[in-house]
């Protein structure tokens, strides 16, 4: 939207002409008639209208920079106090069992479930600042803090099974989540932790980890994933196995409780979306919010198209003087 800020100089308007109408012209006396003026050429008056025209435009173009315009863009809200919440997703090679039963009844890969419950929880989280941690046979940073949460989320929806190896680094992933918080200023520091199994790799163990979260006053809620026992079908008829054997729940658990936290447990789909449900109920968004609108000064493109026409009226004068 355009406004003015100093609309008052539209008053200064009508002077030229309340001068041009009411002021009377001044006598310059009786015009000399010479008959022939040798080797030159012809003296031509010029046109009064398109003097008066230019004249006009540029006074117009010169009150429309003085009232200086601005143009305002749609109001932005932006919450003056953050949260700072680090996604942490396993992306080993087990993560690509298809045990997650979805609404239809139809069985997906982990990771496809978690890219959809999880994709849908970053929508939700407007005014915090998101960041994604992925770890396999080590953690890897794939999006740093930051408000844009469509990147977080296509940073997550690009990411395949092997992409950062087949093992299991939990403790480097939340090492690396909480070092993403050593210089943010945030009130509320918050990791949650997705995984479908246990530490196998890296060179920091996930109890240490969590030391270093709570004394960074991070909360970590962690999640385990796996369907567990079920029935599949095999070469001598159906047989029970369970899906969810390597799944650590003693020290997600542990990590959960040591930092304030909570554990979960996701069996489905459905499940894994209940989960990021109750989590975004126990971690609610600020309400505090200010708005900024964002603003460009525009006198200048008013200014430049007098000092065109300006350059124009003389231009004329001297060609007719």
């Amino acid at each position: 939207m355009l406004e003015f800020v100093w609309w008052w100089a539209w008053f200064l308007l009508p002077i030229p002409f309340l001068f041009y109408f009411f002021v009377p012209e001044k006598d310059v006396g009786t015009a000399i008639h010479l008959p022939r003026l040798p080797e030159q050429g012809e003296y031509k008056q010029p046109n009064k209208r398109i003097n008066i025209g230019l004249l006009s435009v540029a006074w117009l173009l010169l009150i429309s920079a003085l009232a200086r315009p601005v143009w305002y863009g749609d109001p932005v809200d932006i919450q003056p106090e953050h949260r700072d919440m680090m996604l942490v997703v396993d992306l080993s090679g087990s993560m690509a069992e298809e045990d997650m039963k979805t609404e239809n009844g139809d069985f997906v890969d982990r990771l496809t479930a978690v890219k959809k419950v999880v994709s849908d929880f970053i929508d939700e989280r407007k005014g915090d600042r998101l960041g994604l941690v992925l770890f396999g046979d080590h953690a890897y940073l794939q999006t740093p803090l930051t408000f844009d949460r469509k990147t977080v989320e296509e940073q997550l929806d690009r990411t395949v099974l092997g992409l950062v190896g087949q093992m299991t680094a939990m403790g480097e992933g939340l090492g690396l989540a909480t070092k993403t918080f050593i210089e943010s200023n945030a009130p509320q520091r918050t990791i949650i932790l997705l995984s479908d199994g246990g530490n196998t790799a890296g060179v920091l163990e996930p109890l240490e980890a969590a030391q270093l979260a709570k004394d960074n006053n991070a909360k970590i809620y962690t999640i385990g994933i796996g369907a567990g026992e079920m029935q599949v079908r095999g070469f001598f008829g159906n047989q029970t196995v369970n899906t969810a054997r390597d799944l650590d729940e003693k020290t997600l658990t542990e990590i959960a409780t040591m930092t304030g936290g909570q554990y979960f447990r996701a069996r489905n789909a459905d499940e894994l979306a209940q989960i990021y449900q109750t989590i975004d109920q126990l971690e609610p968004i600020t309400q505090a919010t200010q708005t900024w609108r964002p603003h460009e000064e525009w006198f200048r493109y008013p200014l430049m198209g007098y000092l065109f026409f300006f350059f124009i009226i003389v231009g004329v004068r001297k060609r007719h003087g």
